[in-house]
């Protein structure tokens, strides 16, 4: 007996001296960041941005591999059954870690047990934005013409943030346009500058520059102050709606089993990343607001995905909308 409890106990430790030895020598080849929607959005844009720096200090090449569909969970139902070795991990964010238990009944993850939590990487404020031929010219009278009118909406799938955070304004204003769904808010984006579609709430890092170049109209903010990134445009507050506040966020997981020491470095690699003077000016310049260094930890963003799943689960359900 007492032989086989050796053999049991060489062997576990032998497994354990090999985990520490892999996490020791980790990454020894390129990593895959699973974006959960079409590339142009600005899930895919976040990741880009800060997976370009973190090749830089892992030395290895962080590769970006979009997997869209069914409101971002198709992508984050692969990662989160990848191998938990720290080559596959997932940039998620609020619709898919915070709003899909409550739109998705056969959802086949639980956004609060079945990951590991690397970090924040960015906030992501809303504004609600229209095509350029619309006759609305600000928010109050948008309203007005949404409730008058026939009116369509793009997102970008449901439980998407786009789909979700417009869930939130139709009901606030009492709005019931058509919503036309697409595999990520860079295609809705798309043709929301060509006027195929007449709105959209979305996320300022896949709006800025089109705003800024006249292509699309920008009502409102839904944040108490106004963006550096987008100055002229006004809060919901002032622009009469103070009751709709939301901003998105990203964030990137791993797997549920990832070793404790490969979460810790891909954790100092997006640290490493978002203190970078020049990752930081090209994710504010789109308007992103970077997380300060204690909402950076992976026990802040464990903690912070139990209160998402919790502040979107009632607002969603008590809209009545289910995916299938």
């Amino acid at each position: 007996m007492k032989h086989a409890w050796s053999v049991i106990a060489a062997a576990a430790s032998a497994v354990l001296a090999s985990a520490a030895a892999q996490a020791q020598n980790y990454p020894t080849r390129p990593i895959t960041t699973i974006v959960p929607f079409a590339a142009g959005g600005p899930t895919d844009v976040v990741a880009r941005i800060v997976g370009e720096h973190m090749s830089k200090s892992l030395g290895q090449q962080v590769i970006v591999e979009n997997v869209a569909g069914a409101g971002g969970t198709t992508g984050i139902t692969r990662g989160a059954q990848s191998k938990p070795d720290g080559y596959t991990i997932m940039m998620g964010h609020m619709g898919t870690h915070g709003a899909a238990p409550a739109l998705y009944p056969k959802l086949k993850y639980d956004p609060t047990k079945d990951f590991e939590s690397i970090g924040l990487a960015a906030g992501t404020p809303i504004l609600i934005v229209a095509k350029k031929a619309l006759p609305a010219n600000n928010l109050k009278e948008f309203i007005a013409y949404a409730k008058s009118n026939k009116v369509s909406e793009a997102h970008a799938g449901v439980g998407s943030v786009s789909f979700t955070t417009c869930t939130m304004f139709n009901a606030m204003i009492g709005a019931k346009p058509t919503r036309v769904a697409y595999r990520g808010t860079g295609p809705s984006l798309n043709d929301l500058v060509g006027g195929q579609v007449d709105y959209m709430c979305d996320q300022i890092v896949n709006l800025a520059e089109q705003i800024k170049g006249g292509q699309i109209k920008a009502y409102a903010i839904a944040t108490a102050a106004r963006s550096p990134a987008l100055p002229d445009v006004p809060t919901t507050k002032e622009a009469g709606l103070p009751q709709y506040q939301v901003s998105a966020w990203n964030a990137l997981f791993a797997p549920k089993g990832t070793s404790k020491d490969i979460v810790t470095r891909l954790n100092q690699a997006l640290g490493m990343a978002l203190d970078d003077e020049a990752t930081r000016k090209r994710l504010l310049d789109l308007g992103a607001v970077i997380p300060s260094k204690q909402e950076r930890t992976t026990a802040y963003l464990g903690d912070f995905v139990k209160k998402e799943v919790a502040r979107w689960t009632p607002i969603l359900k008590a809209g009545g909308v289910v995916a299938e």
